[in-house]
């Protein structure tokens, strides 16, 4: 961003402050009125240090408090900005400043190359392809997932040949997913919808299923409830989603992302694990053979990362002993 934007950005917050601090409720002092934030007696012991937390009451998403709360500041918010007068006009040159057309780079899947592109006010772009003899089609559109456009498109992922296909769609803007598996060809659902997959991605073994992520579905509220045991699932293609096979994770992997990927060959599945962004655990298995992981790197001093595989050999890329990173 450039100075001269900046400057414009800053001069239009700095604007609509003004404005609208001449339509909020003041009290006798002249202060804006803010929707009362009760306090309560509240102190948590770390390392016998006490720390007083009177707001620990909002951490309850389900109480009635705290939708009052929640609905307060949502009306005191919206007055706020609905009172600013040029506020069509800052969205109209925004809508301006949106629409142009953008496309993605191109990819190959079977006999299909695919694309997505987004007409310019698009909520979401629509995933296109275009088959050998030069025809296009719509091959996934999210704006029509939902009625309101709230679900989106988070993950797409194709098998080896590109005739199978399964996506993952967020409901609301939700980490819990659903995947959704399709004959990539015919485009028409084939297996049952994967319910509560979270992080992680999906991964093709063939034509068999794939590997994907999830937590066991918490108790009470699902903003708020503990997940910490990630799990790493198989899901065969044809059986129900109760069937699917644990391959890693739970008690002995708590407060770890997991991820497990396919090599291209298919021989390999690589297991990561990390608990922040920086440093991960990584674990490899043959499935060409009834063993089970070997650890590669455990803790998170270091980055090491899987990059490919010719038979026996396996590339790997780390920092360890390697600020500018090695093979």
């Amino acid at each position: 961003m450039n100075f001269k934007s900046v400057m414009l950005t800053t001069g239009v917050l700095f604007l609509a402050s003004c404005q609208s601090q001449k339509v909020m409720t003041k009290n006798e002092s002249g202060n804006i009125s803010y929707p009362e934030s009760k306090k309560v007696a509240h102190t948590d012991t770390y390392f016998g240090e006490k720390v007083e937390d009177p707001y620990r009451w909002l951490e309850d998403d389900m109480a009635a408090d705290t939708k009052d709360w929640v609905q307060k500041q949502a009306a005191f918010t919206e007055n706020y900005l609905k009172n600013i007068t040029f506020r069509d006009k800052l969205r109209q040159e925004l809508k301006e400043l949106w629409n142009y057309e953008r496309v993605s780079a191109p990819w190959k899947e079977g006999d299909y190359t695919y694309f997505s592109k987004n007409d310019g006010l698009q909520a979401q772009s629509i995933i296109y392809r275009t088959d050998k003899n030069g025809k296009t089609e719509v091959f996934l559109d999210p704006n029509k997932f939902s009625a309101d456009g709230t679900t989106s498109l988070s993950q797409l992922r194709f098998n080896k040949k590109g005739t199978l296909a399964a996506y993952a769609i967020s409901e609301g803007g939700s980490d819990w997913n659903k995947i959704i598996i399709i004959d990539a060809i015919t485009k028409k659902v084939i297996d049952e919808t994967i319910e509560d997959a979270k992080f992680g991605v999906i991964s093709w073994l063939g034509d068999e299923g794939f590997f994907y992520s999830s937590y066991d579905k918490p108790e009470g509220s699902a903003l708020s409830a503990k997940t910490d045991t990630h799990k790493v699932y198989f899901h065969k293609l044809g059986t129900k989603q109760k069937e699917d096979k644990l391959i890693k994770g739970g008690e002995d992997f708590k407060r770890r992302y997991l991820t497990a990927t396919v090599s291209d060959d298919g021989r390999y599945l690589i297991l990561s694990g990390a608990n922040a962004t920086s440093g991960n655990d990584l674990y490899i298995k043959d499935l060409t053979k009834n063993t089970d992981f070997i650890p590669v790197q455990t803790g998170f001093d270091n980055n090491t990362h899987f990059v490919d595989s010719k038979g026996d050999v396996i590339y790997l890329m780390t920092d360890k002993n390697a600020p500018n990173k090695r093979w």
